[in-house]
């Protein structure tokens, strides 16, 4: 679909170093991200230990567990980057953003109030492959490979309901207390929404500086790469974990 951009100006050595500097960036950033607990949103002890030892209806801790878990889940973030990449108007941004929160809210409060949890891993591996997709779609490879465009608001819903799966295993993980369960899968999803929010508002601002540079049109095409780089380094991490656990 945005093909173009990359052909649109001459690669300057300038921009041939920037775009080899993205895509290392893009590696490091994986590898140090995929060496931390924050490998598959790993539950921290601490937060794991506080939901353990509480019971009841708590609104304001799960709000605030679902705001950290979204603002810390890169791989979440990384896709709703690519989702936002060339969108320009506020109206089609909340279009695609509010598709992206109904599918992830749908499976992540049906996921756990039915104790349907997917392997930590696999899920993570799917999300990691949501970010290629997002990529490839923004590069125009499947108007290239496939001969028309895949609908992307579809695309971002199916993608959202994965994403929300993802949540799902991790607040099992946290193995909560069945009272006061619905509200408290509520909250954490308003927290969600709030994080994600709080991260849409960080890359609007970062996007609407960058969109005014002649750098934006020169290194469109690099950013995606760099992200599709991202995504496939996410899913071989998680897929090893996989294998290796």
């Amino acid at each position: 679909m945005h093909s173009y951009v990359h052909d649109r100006l001459p690669r300057s050595p300038w921009a041939i170093w920037q775009s080899r500097l993205l895509l290392l960036s893009a590696f490091f950033i994986c590898l140090f991200v995929g060496s931390t607990e924050a490998l598959a949103h790993a539950v921290t002890a601490g937060d794991k230990g506080y939901i353990q030892e509480i019971s009841g209806v708590n609104l304001l801790p799960f709000v605030y567990l679902g705001a950290k878990h979204m603002m810390t889940g890169y791989d979440h973030i990384l896709f709703l980057f690519g989702v936002i990449f060339f969108l320009y108007r506020i109206k089609h941004i909340g279009i695609y953003v509010s598709l992206f929160a109904l599918g992830h809210s749908t499976t992540m409060i049906l996921g756990v109030y039915f104790n349907v949890g997917i392997n930590s891993y696999l899920i993570d591996a799917i999300i990691g492959l949501s970010v290629v997709y997002k990529a490839l779609d923004n590069i125009g490879a499947f108007q290239r490979w496939l001969g028309f465009q895949p609908n992307t608001k579809i695309a971002t819903l199916v993608f959202g309901l994965f994403h929300g799966f993802g949540l799902a295993t991790k607040i099992l993980e946290y193995e909560i207390s069945p009272d006061g369960l619905l509200p408290n899968l509520l909250a954490f999803n308003v927290g969600v929404e709030i994080g994600q929010l709080l991260a849409l508002a960080v890359i609007l601002i970062g996007m609407s500086y960058w969109r005014r540079t002649p750098s934006f049109i020169r290194n469109a095409y690099t950013a995606n790469v760099a992200m599709m780089s991202a995504g496939f380094i996410l899913v071989g991490m998680q897929l090893t974990g996989y294998f290796v656990s």
